[in-house]
């Protein structure tokens, strides 16, 4: 309830002396919540009639290191298939409705960032989420098919590899969107830079929690919980995490040297 009345607050001082009732706030994130969870249900529902060739195109990866995707994958229960189906549009529908889900959001949110912010926070989501489909389209073509090659070859030392479906496109939902979202950290930090979040200072002193964090979030994102997904997820991070800090440290530098040039020459405008 603090953070709301807060964020309530931010909205009102942007609009001057309008000030606007709780409730109409209130009013305001209820309408929100609602259009974005009938888009998020709408592109779930659509996700699901194309279900099939959506696995379809899963299939792929696999198809490339075994072959027949049919001697590789099992089903152990009548409703799995099913189940299966529910998880893949529901990951869709996230995907799908991102951009409209963030418009809404930023709808309500927006009125309470300064001009400043707008301008480094829209183009940054336009960005993050183009960095993402790379990300993604880049597991899909490059890392699922390495990753699943290794992955058979070591099971196939011990025994014969079969997967159920269940597991198989569960795993591959979470690899692809795990490696859109580590694609995004570095616009992620930029952005918080530029809008005075945070600082080079402050990053290269929480270094070590930042690689903290890297771990907590490697075992969020992993699609398994074995301590070697843990480690390929954690390293990726923990150096984007790094390159974020000299990113920051460039994008200060290019700052002050603005700044600077500013002084010198007062009728010159700056950002």
């Amino acid at each position: 309830m603090f953070l709301l009345k807060k964020l309530f607050k931010m909205r009102d001082s942007s609009h001057g002396d309008a000030v606007k009732p709780f409730l109409d706030h209130l009013e305001d994130l209820r309408w929100t919540l609602m259009k974005m969870i009938v888009t998020l249900v709408t592109t779930m529902l659509g996700a699901f009639a194309f279900r099939k060739d959506i696995a379809a195109m899963l299939s792929k990866p696999l198809a490339s290191v075994v072959g027949d995707i049919h001697s590789a994958l099992i089903t152990t229960s009548p409703v799995e298939s099913v189940t299966m189906s529910f998880t893949l549009s529901f990951y869709t529908g996230i995907v799908v409705a991102f951009p409209i889900l963030f418009y809404f959001l930023a709808e309500f949110i927006l009125p309470a960032l300064t001009l400043k912010e707008k301008r480094y926070v829209m183009p940054a989501v336009g960005v993050g989420f183009g960095l993402f489909l790379s990300g993604v389209v880049l597991c899909f073509l490059y890392v699922l098919p390495a990753t699943l090659r290794w992955l058979h070859e070591d099971a196939s030392a011990f025994a014969r590899p079969s997967w159920t479906i269940r597991e198989y496109y569960g795993f591959v939902t979470h690899l692809m969107i795990a490696v859109g979202l580590l694609c995004e950290l570095p616009v992620v930090m930029l952005t918080l830079a530029a809008v005075g979040v945070i600082s080079y200072d402050w990053m290269k002193g929480t270094r070590m929690y930042g690689y903290a964090g890297a771990l907590v979030l490697a075992g969020i994102i992993s699609p398994t919980p074995d301590i070697f997904m843990l480690v390929v997820f954690a390293l990726p991070i923990a150096g984007l995490y790094e390159m974020s800090i000299w990113l920051v440290w460039l994008l200060e530098r290019r700052a002050a040297r603005r700044q600077a040039k500013a002084e010198q020459d007062p009728h010159e405008p700056i950002d």
